[in-house]
């Protein structure tokens, strides 16, 4: 499929859409990780469309994929700018107007914080192995990626997956490993969440414990939490059927409310 584009503030975004199966099915939008991009989806987002018949969009960050280059550097509130700006204005131009939100990693937490920030604006979230605070883990997670791209083929398997490799490993991984980031954390901002959701990690995560997942499970009332055996940090990958069998679950549960939110009051 090739890639159309839409601009937000003047910024050319890298979109695609799969289209629905069958009418009234809920739209789907996907969030992609830290290094992600539309294309690094595969043919997720086609199984995703089929499983739930609705539409699938997906979209690249700004200095991701086929997208442009932000106007200014990443700071420690990227997560909460993208929720804030972006992914609103991408859902009113595509009519996308309360989406189930799948995001995994980065996009998984971008998820979660757009679902407690615009609640009428949200059916539902499957979030991915979803990052709600720094963990030993993942430092030592993310010192290991940066060998593998300086050292490895990690930043020639990424290459051809973006306009700007270098920006968008450096951007990300300079930014997770400063002294100052190591107190992030969104847990006050899980207690805002009212809509379903749906949060699964692999238990073999390199990049986190379970107290991710633990920490949703928690605050979010009737979060359904998901630890897959030997899977790692990305399940739609690692274990693509359990994911589209637990989103079209999801799916199902969000219609069964509407349907009896709708029923007249006898």
């Amino acid at each position: 499929m090739e890639s159309d584009f839409i601009r937000v503030d003047g910024a050319a975004i890298e979109y695609r859409i799969w289209p629905a199966a069958a009418a009234g099915a809920p739209d789907t939008v996907l969030l992609h990780e830290g290094l992600g991009s539309v294309s690094q989806w595969r043919d997720f987002p086609a199984a995703l469309a089929a499983r739930t018949q609705g539409r699938v969009i997906a979209y690249s960050r700004l200095g991701h994929g086929r997208s442009d280059l932000p106007a200014r550097p990443r700071d420690r509130d990227y997560h909460s700018l993208e929720v804030r700006t972006v992914l609103p204005a991408i859902l009113d131009q595509l009519r996308a107007p309360r989406p189930l939100i799948f995001g995994h990693s980065d996009g998984a937490t971008m998820a979660l914080l757009f679902a407690a920030r615009w609640p009428t604006r949200v059916a539902g979230v499957m979030a991915l192995a979803p990052h709600v605070k720094v963990e030993g883990i993942t430092l030592a997670g993310l010192r290991r990626a940066r060998d593998a791209f300086t050292a490895g083929r990690l930043r020639e398997r990424l290459q051809v997956h973006h306009g700007d490799v270098d920006h968008v490993f450096r951007s990300w991984n300079d930014l997770w490993l400063d002294p100052g980031f190591r107190d992030w954390n969104i847990e006050p901002a899980l207690r805002d969440i009212h809509c379903p959701v749906v949060a699964i990690q692999g238990v073999d995560d390199e990049y986190a414990t379970l107290e991710q997942i633990e920490s949703i499970g928690r605050a979010v009332p009737n979060a359904i939490v998901m630890a897959l055996p030997g899977c790692g940090h990305a399940p739609h990958r690692e274990r693509p059927a359990e994911v589209l069998e637990a989103t079209a679950r999801l799916v199902a549960r969000i219609g069964a409310t509407a349907e009896a939110a709708a029923r007249p009051v006898p």
